[in-house]
């Protein structure tokens, strides 16, 4: 469902959102290990989530990726926004160009459904709440 650009960067932001709540400043290297991804595909990713606000770069020995307190609240959809636009609450299920409820595809009226699900859980999911819950241990960043 999310390009390969967004699945790396939300992985990037919570793992930097956790680390944000134990007062970790974190680096590239840092950061694409532990999400598993390469390190040049993810400078990219979080150059774009730099300019956008979302992380903070902080530059010198002592720098790394940081979440602003007051950016902790962002949610998921923010980021998707941010990374993918909102071609996934509005693409076809099956990739197909002419596909709405007047042409609809096969699957159509099942996946306006699950997109309506998903565009509700990214809109009401914070990082502050998915760095809680990889902090008690409720979550994996890796696969």
């Amino acid at each position: 469902m999310f390009s390969k650009s967004c699945e790396y960067g939300l992985r990037a932001v919570i793992f930097i959102a956790q680390q944000t709540t134990k007062n970790n400043k974190v680096s590239l290297t840092i950061i694409s290990e532990e999400i598993d991804s390469p390190q040049a595909f993810t400078a990219k990713v979080l150059q774009q989530l730099t300019r956008n606000n979302i992380v903070k770069s902080i530059k010198g020995p002592y720098g790394g990726f940081v979440i602003e307190e007051e950016k902790m609240n962002t949610k998921l959809s923010e980021i998707v926004s941010v990374l993918d636009g909102d071609s996934i609450y509005t693409g076809c299920g099956l990739g197909l160009k002419q596909c709405d409820a007047k042409s609809p595809c096969p699957l159509h009226h099942r996946f306006v459904a699950i997109r309506n699900d998903l565009r509700s859980m990214l809109e009401s999911t914070s990082l502050q709440s998915l760095a809680e819950d990889l902090n008690a241990d409720l979550a994996i960043l890796k696969r």
